[in-house]
């Protein structure tokens, strides 16, 4: 019987192309295939080292003269609603929690339609049609769920998160949301809802996605408490916002090669050095 050892993955990196947090930068990305059998260990991996999934693909900002870019994660056990937080719960004691496998619906894209429209009309996701919305759901190699906010009384839809199961937490890939809705404050409560979901499976963490200070529309991850952020390759706790900028630098980021030999893979093999993709 022949045996054969599983191909280390090898990292590549994206042409430069703007910032979709801060005007007048460059945005790069060092990303790599999400496949096979150790899809799930390399997510869970990676996930810890501040990459990020959209569908097969593992990614991580490594822009060349700016690190602005933070992974931010919620430390359950150290989490403490706020009273604005306790409010945003109560109102939305009426909505029914229904976790199912990762399958799109017609009744989500047409939420998501109306969530981009009335919030990011603009973005790149704009022209987003029910195919690659479906893509955007279904294609994953790991364990992903996704999770409905419906109205208790009257069966409505309001919200949705498309939620990574990892090792040590739940990954909030991509969530949207009833825009008609605005004083639910549904964003923060799904959030909420989550810290709930990653204490009663007995998991530590609930990861956010990328907060970036000086981006108006990253802001709101900073109002978590328990908000813990990766940086110089360990996870942090959160200063106070205002001690973390945004300024260039071109010594912010080490040479590719180097972050790419400084990662860790979960059977630590030695990796291929990266590609431009």
């Amino acid at each position: 019987m022949r045996h054969t050892l599983p191909i280390a993955p090898q990292f590549y990196v994206t042409a430069p192309q703007p910032c979709p947090y801060l005007d007048g930068r460059m945005e790069r990305k060092l990303f790599t295939a999400l496949q096979g059998e150790s899809a799930q260990r390399l997510n869970d991996s990676l996930s810890k080292q501040g990459f990020r999934r959209s569908q097969n693909v593992l990614y991580r900002p490594s822009c060349a003269d700016c690190a602005a870019c933070l992974s931010a994660r919620i430390n359950v056990a150290e989490f403490a609603p706020s009273k604005s937080q306790k409010r945003t719960l109560n109102r939305n004691r009426h909505l029914e929690r229904r976790a199912t496998s990762a399958w799109a619906t017609e009744e989500q894209y047409e939420l998501f339609r109306r969530y981009l429209e009335a919030r990011h009309a603009q973005g790149g996701m704009a022209d987003m049609d029910a195919f690659e919305f479906a893509a955007m759901i279904e294609e994953t190699p790991i364990r992903t769920r996704v999770v409905e906010y419906a109205d208790s009384e009257t069966g409505e839809l309001v919200a949705v998160c498309l939620t990574d199961v990892l090792d040590d937490g739940v990954s909030m890939v991509y969530s949207f949301y009833e825009p008609d809705l605005p004083r639910q404050s549904l964003g923060t409560y799904i959030i909420l809802d989550h810290i709930d979901i990653a204490r009663e499976a007995g998991l530590p963490n609930v990861y956010l996605g990328y907060w970036v200070p000086g981006s108006a529309k990253m802001g709101y991850k900073a109002a978590f408490s328990g908000l813990e952020v990766y940086s110089s390759g360990e996870w942090q706790k959160m200063r106070d916002p205002a001690d973390y900028h945004s300024k260039r630098h071109p010594l912010s980021n080490d040479p590719i090669a180097e972050q790419v030999a400084n990662i860790s893979l979960p059977d630590s093999r030695p990796l291929r050095g990266p590609q431009r993709g």
